[in-house]
């Protein structure tokens, strides 16, 4: 996963097709934890990429997307909003749901 910084950010979120950005706070601990498991994710599904970015440094996108808690995964398709996930569950959850929408462009 690599991290983005706001200018990376914007490059990205309007780009063609799926993006994935997951927004964290270094001291959260829940956001750790969901951090290792989209690395985890990011292995089983290598065309996967997933931006990380810390919130604290990023207010204008907490308010752009809403982001109502961290840790929180975006997924955009082509610039929209397509889904904000707050509950990572699990390893298989997550994969599960990266996989269905990578799945829709093969």
């Amino acid at each position: 996963m690599q991290e983005w910084t706001e200018e990376i950010v914007n490059e990205n979120i309007n780009k063609d097709g799926y993006r994935f950005l997951y927004f964290y706070t270094p001291l959260c601990g829940t956001c750790q934890l969901a951090k290792k498991m989209l690395e985890v994710s990011e292995k089983v599904l290598p065309d996967v990429n997933i931006g990380a970015a810390n919130l604290n440094y990023m207010p204008n996108k907490a308010s752009e997307f809403k982001i109502e808690s961290v840790p929180c995964l975006l997924i955009l398709k082509d610039g929209k909003l397509e889904e904000k996930v707050y509950a990572f569950h699990s390893v298989e959850n997550i994969i599960g749901k990266l996989d269905s929408y990578e799945s829709a462009l093969r």
